[in-house]
């Protein structure tokens, strides 16, 4: 082989091997412009928005048996998939297992609603939107026992049974700030009212959110603190980092509802406390 050839093939191999160099390069720049994709876009491109829910908190959001889903969340979430222009699908979460099913890879859902409230911890790993609800801690009773709490010093005594549901902020509540009650944690957060109200608990630690659906759908129970909460707060959606164009959609979304008073509206058909007194 004479030195031109020689010439020939090394220029041909070069040529092969920085080709070959060039489109795995391309293919892997395609997957990480992929995962860098604005959420928006790639919510606009599969044409749904996937919001994770407990779906057992009523008002705020709720799955009967035939699946559907009702609540005051529930509308906000709908409301932000008819600003981005997509269908919305539902999927489900559990208090327990939420910070796990918001930072899942890859992505179970594009953002969490239903009652959730905005803490430090919570958006020192995730990001909260603004508020849109104002929450808080209080109680849930039976009518007969509405004399009886006042304060939490009277509920903190051995003898009152208190019931959570297990794995939220209700829970850390109780633990924190009950240390002498008993206390009983209940799997089925929708079914504990019901339980207080046979008897079977004395004091259900919920939010101000979720008392007045209860008290107007069950004669037995009271929520005698409810104009006093124990904490305050606020409600917000939650997602996770790296989605600020969505953030910035769903904030501007409660701006726009808050200044047209389409936010007030919907608390009063929920019979939702707007704001603080």
């Amino acid at each position: 082989m004479n030195k031109n050839n020689i010439q020939f093939w090394i220029l041909a191999a070069l040529i092969g091997i920085g080709g070959a160099c060039i489109t795995a390069g391309c293919i892997r720049c395609n997957t990480n412009h992929a995962a860098e994709q604005p959420s928006l876009q790639r919510i606009t491109e599969r044409g749904t928005l996937i919001v994770g829910t407990t779906g057992d908190y009523r008002p705020l959001s709720y799955r009967e048996t035939d699946g559907t889903y009702w609540g005051f969340d529930i509308e906000m979430a709908q409301k932000i998939a008819d600003r981005i222009g997509v269908r919305i699908e539902f999927v489900s979460t559990s208090w327990p297992t939420l910070t796990e099913d918001v930072l899942t890879e890859p992505q179970l859902f594009d953002m969490a609603i239903g009652g959730i409230t905005i803490t430090e911890a919570r958006r020192a790993t995730m990001r909260m939107s603004d508020g849109y609800l104002a929450n808080g801690k209080t109680i849930l009773c039976r009518v007969a026992d509405t004399a009886l709490y006042h304060t939490l010093a009277d509920i903190n005594r051995q003898e009152v049974r208190v019931m959570v549901n297990p794995g939220g902020l209700n829970e850390r509540f109780a633990r924190d700030s009950l240390p002498y009650a008993t206390l009983i944690v209940y799997p089925r957060n929708e079914e504990i009212p019901s339980q207080v109200a046979e008897g079977n608990a004395d004091v259900m630690i919920t939010e101000i959110t979720e008392v007045p659906w209860y008290v107007q759908n069950d004669t037995r129970l009271a929520a005698p603190l409810i104009n006093k909460p124990f904490t305050h707060g606020e409600i917000g959606v939650l997602m996770q980092t790296g989605q600020d164009d969505l953030l910035r959609l769903v904030d501007d979304l409660i701006a726009d509802m808050k200044s047209d008073s389409t936010l007030f509206l919907l608390h009063q058909r929920y019979g939702l406390v707007y704001e603080y007194d």
